[in-house]
């Protein structure tokens, strides 16, 4: 579990950068329609930072090559990318914003993390 700040400081159409643990991979967070979102910050097409992408709703457009990503599924919605990134679960615990890195059991395929339970 990594924290990532209070929920006040990540504004509603904003986004943020974190490096996961051994900050071999950085996570882009997302607040957008009411929710809070993660998914890998790299774009699968080219390294482009996703956290840097134009957001629309549940989608961030990647700021190099414009592929669209949903945000739910990580799945792309138009190319260039054709791979899925991997989506991260997150939990607010006392007003404080958590993601929860997925663990990628097979190269190449996306795992969809489910939270951790959280204690109040």
């Amino acid at each position: 579990m990594i924290p990532v700040c209070r929920i006040e400081d990540l504004p509603e159409g904003e986004s943020l950068r974190v490096e996961a643990g051994d900050a071999t991979v950085a996570i882009a967070v997302f607040h957008t329609d009411g929710a809070f979102y993660a998914i890998d910050d790299t774009c699968s097409h080219q390294d482009a930072s996703l956290s840097d992408g134009w957001l629309e709703g549940c989608y961030v457009e990647c700021p190099l090559h414009a592929a669209l990503f949903d945000l739910r599924s990580g799945e792309p919605t138009c190319l260039p990318a054709r791979k899925p990134v991997r989506t991260h679960a997150v939990t607010v615990v006392d007003g404080m914003l958590y993601v929860h890195p997925a663990v990628r059991t097979v190269p190449g395929e996306p795992v969809h993390a489910a939270p951790e339970e959280a204690v109040a």
